[in-house]
């Protein structure tokens, strides 16, 4: 058995054959011209996004071409995208793909939730994050994105440059917004997206 590195998934092609690959290589694969006019980092979040989905909440390591296709359109849909995979991939009929309502999606900026530079930093930040999450929730969407992550970061740590104690609070805060999301009502029912 192959050990993955923790970017990659094992993806069945097809054809039936069994593939280790990154899941940003199969990403750009899979968009191809439209990778040129995305946001390079965009693609990547969604890639990664993808990526935790499969292996962190489903606990897959082997996927189809086609599955990671259609999440990866999903991600990028509720980013606001209207992009379609390569056509070589199985996807749905246009005619279900219409059907299907735009998501509500419902945004967030985590540098404004910081506040001030240097008022209260984290004593302040957590609360106001938490209270945004539920008044974002109010309206149950199904895609909750807070952005300025790594601006909010610097922010609240005080920081020019990324270090150690940059990574920590980033994890802390997203793992915050994952726990505080899994707590509420209706957080089941949303997906979440921290960039």
């Amino acid at each position: 058995m192959i050990l993955l590195r923790p970017d990659c998934l094992v993806f069945k092609t097809a054809d039936g054959e069994n593939i280790p690959c990154s899941a940003h290589e199969v990403t750009v694969e899979l968009m191809d011209d439209s990778t040129e006019w995305l946001d390079a980092d965009m693609v990547e979040h969604a890639a990664g996004a993808v990526l935790h989905y499969f292996k962190s909440e489903k606990g897959q390591d082997m996927v189809s071409v086609a599955e990671f296709s259609e999440a990866l359109e999903r991600v990028l849909r509720g980013l606001g995208l209207n992009v379609k995979a390569t056509d070589d991939v199985e996807t749905p009929p246009p005619a279900e793909a219409e059907s299907v309502p735009p998501p509500r999606v419902v945004e967030a900026n985590l540098q404004e939730l910081a506040g001030e530079p240097n008022l209260g930093c984290e004593l302040v930040f957590f609360p106001r994050l938490r209270d945004a999450l539920r008044r974002e929730l109010d309206g149950t969407p199904l895609l909750l994105r807070f952005r300025g992550l790594r601006a909010c970061v610097k922010q609240l740590a005080g920081a020019r440059r990324w270090g150690p104690h940059c990574q920590a609070l980033n994890d802390q805060i997203v793992d915050y917004l994952r726990g505080c999301l899994g707590a509420e009502k209706f957080g089941s029912k949303c997906a979440l997206i921290v960039w």
